[in-house]
């Protein structure tokens, strides 16, 4: 009885923390001064770029921790801690306490930063190894400071076991309209040795293009069960499995401040810091499809000169340009996983009507950068990245697939299956 107590006490000591501090489970930054926040995989070389276009999702026994880094830009020192929640499938706060996740106290002390070299804007870079953890599925780390204990950001990682095999493949939508402008997932779910009560219903699905989490879909119920086989198929003719193509990403190159690297027009040195000015971008929703080299959204943080990007890499104030009318009833954003997906006040455009373009100035990390541009219409609030980048079914993007369960009795949903699929893969 005093074991069961303790454990309501624990848990509803979290989430009452939780609450206090209005943490968000989602990918988010709370404090300004917070910039360039990466989760990835870790890998032998620390300093490889390339470590930063793999997602936040690893197996759970892997031996490899993922890695969290981030910069303080307020050039002053400052002591953070980090928590983890567990989440169930819908990235709601699960029931379990902190101790049926972890093998350790859940309060992590971010002891490894460096401060930065030889950049004109300061900064501190932060890293941490994510502790090992008991169960499988969706988990949120956040980070806090020591001073006030107030977050500074959020983000989700998933972990994941192979208790199901998935096999998928991506193809044109098989709709008569959609053909040219979308594309489709069909796949199959074996659970042999795998005990499902009711494998038409224990099973959430959720898809998810260029591991984007406002790019997703999820409800899905096999369309055929082999129950001797123990094999579901998910090939539907709805198309509640097809995403729209969107465009290549949009992109230019930092990594070195000597000279323009690519879709560099300008670039203006003072004691601050550098300012670069990209060369204006036209609408690209008519017209045919042009293929580009991108990381599907994705971005690397890099100084060409020294190879040491965590800490070498200045910040450059960016500015984008999208030459188009004015359109008073949207407002129009530079979107992509430099801001985490988000649409806040950071990368929204204002208009210049002496430029007759749209502008927005974004404090960026040296790097190679992906972009698009995404309007928001202000009546019903609903973003539309079609409405600049167009959709064309021959567009190359990742896409991932998510098994969870929840086993009868079971407090929280694992995650038993995960698979990639690659479209139109030219590298």
């Amino acid at each position: 009885m005093r074991t069961l107590l303790l454990t309501f006490l624990c848990l509803y000591h979290s989430i009452a923390i939780a609450q206090r501090q209005n943490i968000r489970l989602e990918d988010y930054i709370y404090n300004n001064k917070i910039n360039t926040v990466l989760l990835y995989p870790a890998i032998d070389d620390q300093e490889n770029p390339r470590r930063l276009l793999t997602p936040p999702i690893k197996p759970l026994n892997s031996t490899s921790p993922l890695v969290l880094e981030f910069d303080d830009l307020s050039g002053q020192f400052e002591g953070y801690r980090a928590k983890i929640i567990h989440c169930n499938a819908d990235w709601t706060k699960s029931n379990l306490n902190d101790i049926e996740f972890t093998y350790e106290f859940n309060e992590y002390p971010i002891s490894n930063s460096e401060q930065s070299f030889s950049t004109k804007v300061p900064y501190f870079h932060y890293r941490l190894d994510l502790p090992r953890l008991k169960i499988s599925g969706n988990y949120v780390i956040y980070v806090y400071s020591d001073r006030d204990r107030k977050p500074v950001l959020s983000r989700r990682f998933m972990l994941y076991e192979t208790r199901v095999n998935v096999t998928a493949k991506a193809r044109f939508s098989q709709g008569i309209q959609q053909q040219f402008t979308d594309q489709q997932i069909d796949f199959t779910v074996d659970y042999k040795g795998y005990p499902l009560n009711a494998p038409q219903t224990d099973l959430k699905v959720v898809l998810r293009k260029n591991f984007r989490w406002d790019q997703i879909r999820s409800g899905f119920k096999p369309t055929n069960v082999k129950p001797f086989d123990q094999v579901l198929e998910y090939i539907f003719f709805d198309l509640e499995n097809t995403f729209p193509g969107g465009n290549e990403f949009r992109y230019f190159d930092s990594r070195t401040l000597s000279g323009r690297g690519y879709g560099i027009n300008e670039i203006e040195r003072s004691d601050e810091f550098t300012r670069l000015s990209l060369f204006p971008d036209k609408s690209r929703s008519e017209g045919s499809y042009l293929q580009i080299d991108d990381f599907n959204g994705q971005y690397i943080v890099d100084q060409r000169e020294s190879g040491r990007g965590s800490i070498e890499a200045d910040y450059t104030p960016v500015l984008f340009t999208l030459r188009i009318p004015e359109e008073q009833g949207a407002t129009f954003y530079v979107n992509g996983a430099f801001n985490l997906w988000q649409l806040t006040d950071r990368n929204i455009m204002t208009y210049n009507v002496d430029n007759k373009a749209y502008e927005s100035e974004i404090m960026i990390k040296q790097g190679v950068i992906n972009y698009d541009y995404i309007m928001v219409n202000n009546s019903d609030k609903k973003a539309d990245e079609a409405y600049i980048e167009g959709n064309y079914a021959p567009t190359e993007n990742d896409y991932d697939i998510l098994i969870y369960h929840r086993p009868p009795a079971g407090r929280s949903d694992l995650l038993i299956g995960y698979r990639t699929v690659e479209w139109n893969r030219r590298r």
